[in-house]
């Protein structure tokens, strides 16, 4: 080519881009969609070669409409990643005031109009998960969190109350995933004579996909749990529908459904968010609360593109994560608490209309290989449902157990238990609660349990830290801050009766004096 050739081939276009930079553009992306042309295809003939071996009749067409939900999914991942769709930070927003709404200005529900709010609502628990982070073997809901009562037990409790001070059949429903559903099954049965209508159904199971091939990796409908994943909570949607259960609360008269997650011990139904959802013709409301220090990673709602989004740290471009953590710029964050119109949820799932970002979750398989899970979080249907908008509650309606720490603060006399519902001793000076960070001895709830005798009393906690090999007696008292470590090859005991008020231990000692 000569100098001129080469010269014109770098003409900048109108855009700035060279003649040369475009057409390389043009093949580049060329090359990606028929890539994704070719795995959607494979991927299609594997999900339909996998239908074809569960026999024919009604657990074929179950199984057949699960793979083409995922197939849905995959392809939008794939035309997604082939556009290289990004957030615009730039057309992020905090939302107007309209957009959420502050629980201390919704007006109080007559004791007389509270029936007839309760009798159009059920309640739904996302119980898909295990107590693996904790070291336990099942549902997460089945952990003893309080008095010898599980998540489950205190959640029935609750529902139960509700139907009998005001007589009415708030149905419980139990999203189970194929990891919980056969014990939560066998759990529920002892539900069995108390006054609640107990209904479960099973989200989604998808195949995980393969990093290189980018095809599924069972190879048949029988294959290893492990080659399968429930695809996150966004799945509520469409799992409600096709298990028939949404038409069965339709067929009740239903009209809202309160969801939670069962790990989250301050969801309990509050009359008074329902009826602000009835009177603003919401049809979905998402509980926000403000974020503290410990909260930074916590989804949020944002203005984007003229409407209400639900916002994931990982949808957010690295170089702004620190801004998404900073609470001056977002100070709220979501506590998966949601109000949901079931006849919203009926249009929309029959239109398909429910497109959720997907979030890419990368995995290691227990054989080495890299897979992907492709899920969906329930909170991010928001930018779906006409009027959503979101509700700053207290931090009261925030108490998740996500780890031992927080199980310890369940356990104390911080809170007051009243059928079912955990409330906050009223001889706290603060509303906050303490922030507490215990060491991997006390990770798994067994070992956290053989470590204290009883609980220990931190009503005048502000900040606890325990690593090391360290143990409670009985009737501890805990105040102000209170640093406890135990170097590798130490002990620590605490004596029963000890009171610790702003202290440091360290070292290998029993504390006698107190």
């Amino acid at each position: 080519m000569s100098f001129t050739s080469i010269a014109d081939g770098f003409q900048k276009d109108a855009a700035g881009m060279t003649a040369l930079d475009h057409n390389r553009a043009i093949s580049v992306a060329g090359f990606h969609e028929q890539s994704h042309a070719v795995a959607a295809a494979g991927m299609r003939n594997e999900l339909n070669k996998l239908c074809e071996m569960v026999p024919e009749g009604p657990e074929r067409a179950a199984f057949t409409l699960e793979m083409d939900n995922f197939y849905s999914l995959f392809t939008r991942y794939l035309s997604e990643k082939a556009k290289g769709t990004k957030l615009n930070w730039n057309a992020v927003n905090s939302p107007g005031p309209e957009k959420i709404v502050a629980y201390k200005d919704l007006p109080a529900t007559p004791d007389a109009e509270v029936p007839n709010f309760l009798s159009k609502l059920a309640v739904l628990k996302l119980n898909g998960g295990l107590g693996t982070t904790m070291g336990c073997v099942g549902p997460k809901s089945a952990i003893e969190v309080r008095e010898g009562m599980t998540f489950l037990d205190l959640t029935v409790r609750q529902i139960e109350y509700l139907n009998r001070q005001n007589n009415v059949n708030v149905p419980l429903v139990l999203m189970n995933s194929f990891n919980t559903d056969t014990e939560t099954k066998r759990i529920i049965q002892k539900y069995a004579g108390h006054q609640i209508q107990l209904l479960t159904f099973n989200q989604s199971r998808f195949p995980r996909v393969s990093k290189d091939t980018l095809l599924p990796v069972p190879t048949s409908p029988d294959a290893a749990v492990s080659n399968w994943y429930p695809p996150g909570h966004g799945d509520l949607f469409e799992a409600l529908a096709n298990s028939g259960t949404l038409d069965e609360l339709l067929a009740q008269g239903k009209e809202y459904l309160f969801v939670s997650n069962v790990d989250n011990l301050g969801a309990t139904v509050d009359v008074n968010i329902l009826r602000h959802m009835v009177a603003s013709g919401s049809e979905f409301l998402m509980e926000v609360t403000d974020k503290t220090k410990a909260d930074i990673k916590g989804g949020t709602l944002i203005e984007y593109e003229d409407s209400i989004r639900l916002l994931e740290i990982a949808q957010v471009p690295s170089a702004h994560v620190d801004d998404f953590k900073s609470i001056k710029k977002f100070k709220i964050f979501n506590t998966n608490n949601l109000w949901i119109s079931l006849k919203a949820i009926r249009r929309l799932v029959d239109n398909s209309e429910l497109n959720m970002e997907i979030i890419v979750n990368n995995k290691t398989a227990e054989n080495g290989e890299k897979v992907i899970q492709l899920e969906t979080a329930v909170g991010a249907a928001i930018k779906h449902f006409n009027g959503a908008h979101g509700i700053n509650v207290p931090r009261s309606r925030f108490l998740p157990v996500k780890s031992t720490s927080d199980l310890f603060l369940i356990t104390s006399d911080l809170y007051r238990l009243e059928h079912g519902n955990l409330t906050m001793n009223a001889k706290r000076q603060f509303t906050t609660v303490p922030l507490v960070k215990l060491g991997d001895h006390f990770k798994k709830v067994s070992h956290f349990l053989s470590r204290f005798q009883g609980p220990p009393q931190i009503l005048d906690l502000d900040h606890l830290t325990v690593t090391g090999d360290v143990t409670f007696g009985h009737s501890v008292v805990l105040q102000g801050t209170v640093i406890i470590v135990a170097n590798h090859g130490e002990r620590i005991d605490i004596p029963s009766g000890a009171i610790l008020n702003d202290k440091v231990v360290s070292g290998n000692l029993r504390i006698l004096d107190h």
